[in-house]
């Protein structure tokens, strides 16, 4: 058994508190990371709010990075030392996993989001009074000085680059990117718009200018973040505060990522003839969007729900990091790093729009 320290949240709209925590032993396919840095992701806060529902108390983070501890006897695809990204987990062996989507894996809700436990339902974590907490958070709850991850998500990085930049590509800037190069995929000459400049809406606009679109627009409630989707590539921009979102007519592909009803309905209005949108903003469970059916049925477009950008993260997160190498997918441009200890201060400031992306430094 090990011991960390780790960001606690004991109940919906309690603070994170960091807290002693005892790992539970690594088995065969378990991997013990030492996590160097952290990014916080709205889930994060939502799961906190109440608002997405896993368990607590329990211990967040989905966007850990760090070395290589200590594996279990049956991993081979990393050593004690080694660098590595976590990521989304899988089982491995549905017919799913096998087809190369893991982002469908059948036990993806209890692996990644519903769960707090190994699929078996034994506990992880443990708070200093020998308390069960949930954790298993996206396979990881990095949210902590050690992480307890699986063979399956954690993915080899390169040990020469920043931990404050690599922490975003598991979760963010993976959703983000790959909805445009995985799914989206706009074709020459098409238009893309991203509803949401985010961490993940500007990841898309990143994503956008590798592609052959031609017009790439950004909406958003705030000017500062419009301005920096206009230095990233989007080469327009749209202040929903003060201007008629509802003029975009005729765009191919649109990425709602705001998770707002009326962006979403908007969104949908927006399309061309066979156009397709990706939605990835969440809001609460059980929200329901009316649809104009005969005008889906005229107009023909496609809408699709993307997980994780559709991403094999082992391919797509180390293409992402050599893309950034090359100075083609400049992330750096959303990243602000704080101290551990400032994580409230960091998720206030995302909350409040101040930071696109946060990222906890913890070594």
């Amino acid at each position: 058994m090990s011991t960390a320290q780790a960001a606690v949240v004991r109940a919906p709209g309690a603070p994170f508190r960091i807290e002693p925590v005892r790992l539970d032993d690594v088995r065969p396919h378990e991997v013990l990371v030492e996590v160097e840095a952290a990014g916080i992701c709205h889930t994060d806060l939502s799961v906190r709010a109440g608002h997405t529902p896993f368990p607590l108390p329990g211990v967040l983070g989905h966007e850990g990075v760090g070395r290589v501890a200590a594996v279990g006897a049956a991993v081979t695809a990393t050593a004690p030392g080694d660098r590595v990204l976590l990521t989304f987990d899988s089982c491995g062996g549905c017919l799913a996993c096998q087809a190369g989507r893991p982002v469908q894996c059948v036990h993806w809700p209890a692996l990644n989001l519903f769960g707090g436990t190994r699929l078996d339902g034994s506990t992880v974590l443990r708070d200093a009074a020998g308390r069960a907490l949930n954790g298993k958070f996206f396979g990881q709850s990095s949210f902590a000085t050690l992480a307890l991850g699986s063979e399956r998500n954690v993915v080899p990085v390169p040990a020469d680059l920043p931990a404050e930049l690599l922490a975003p590509f598991g979760c963010g800037v993976q959703t983000g990117a790959g909805a445009v190069l995985n799914v989206l995929r706009p074709e020459p000459g098409q238009s893309l718009a991203v509803f949401g400049a985010g961490a993940v809406g500007l990841s898309a606009v990143l994503a956008a200018r590798l592609t052959a679109a031609t017009r790439i627009v950004a909406v958003d409630l705030n000017p500062a973040r419009l301005a920096l989707a206009r230095q990233l590539g989007a080469t327009e921009t749209v202040d929903a505060r003060t201007e008629e979102v509802g003029r975009l007519r005729d765009l191919d592909r649109i990425l709602e990522t705001s998770g707002d009803l009326r962006a979403l309905r908007t969104a949908v209005a927006a399309l061309a003839v066979g156009g397709v949108l990706g939605v990835v903003g969440a809001p609460p469970k059980g929200t329901e969007l009316g649809l104009d059916v005969p005008q889906l049925l005229d107009r023909g477009p496609r809408i699709v729900g993307i997980n994780q950008g559709a991403s094999l993260p082992r391919q797509f997160l180390p293409a992402l990091i050599e893309l950034h190498r090359a100075g083609r997918f400049p992330v750096d441009r959303l990243v602000r790093s704080y101290p551990f200890e400032q994580i409230e201060q960091a998720a206030e400031d995302a909350r409040a729009g101040r930071t696109v992306k946060p990222v906890l430094l913890l070594r």
